[in-house]
């Protein structure tokens, strides 16, 4: 089989995601998706409604959160997951210009150096890891009602409640901003991207 006529040359793409990378972010997504789903079920009386089945959907909700940070505990086993972690944790002066350029709306691919992730990635990725913990403390509290006071309940609910709705605005924006650009959307489905996107939207990074 011939390959496609509009298809970049290997030497023309470069590695970004290995299959354990795309695998984490996948099953991260997946459970991510149906934590929202049976919330908006749970909390929206007209889907209640048409659900029905509460104590199945509670099940569901209760299960695919606490198993939500799993993925992310076997991608330790990857080198390069573990690497990318090291780079998601560095703040570096690059990622104070593009926040810089990005607050003024300046667009000029210049302005916003970037390694592998840019700075907005970056704070996007630590803001989601921190609000998972939050949901799963809160979320384990609500559930083991034996186990902390009233007064500790009702607090962890309210907070739970409110950083859910934070955390769909937030996922929604992530979503949007991946639906525009079909270059990384094809890094993260196919782990390969071609240079001229690298070379444009992450000038500092080295394969």
């Amino acid at each position: 089989m011939s390959p496609r006529a509009d298809a970049p040359p290997a030497a023309a793409e470069l590695r970004r995601f290995t299959p354990a990378q795309r695998w984490v972010h996948r099953a991260t997504a997946a459970l991510t998706g149906v934590c929202v789903v049976t919330a908006a079920f749970l909390y929206v009386p007209q889907l209640a409604e048409l659900a029905g089945r509460r104590a199945l959907v509670v099940t569901l909700h209760v299960w695919s959160g606490l198993a939500l940070p799993v993925p992310a505990l076997t991608g330790l086993a990857s080198r390069a997951f573990r690497a990318d972690l090291g780079r998601l944790n560095r703040f570096g002066p690059h990622d104070r210009a593009w926040l810089r350029a990005a607050l003024h709306r300046d667009k000029r691919h210049a302005s916003r150096p970037a390694g592998k992730f840019n700075a907005g990635q970056k704070i996007y990725a630590a803001w989601i890891a921190g609000a998972g913990l939050v949901m799963l403390g809160t979320g384990l509290m609500m559930w083991l009602t034996h186990l902390t006071p009233l007064f500790w309940r009702t607090s962890a609910t309210f907070v739970h409640d409110w950083l859910a709705l934070t955390v769909g605005i937030v996922l929604a924006g992530h979503i949007g901003m991946a639906l525009a650009d079909p270059e990384a959307r094809r890094g993260m489905r196919t782990g390969r991207v071609s240079r001229e996107w690298a070379d444009r939207e992450h000038p500092l990074w080295r394969e």
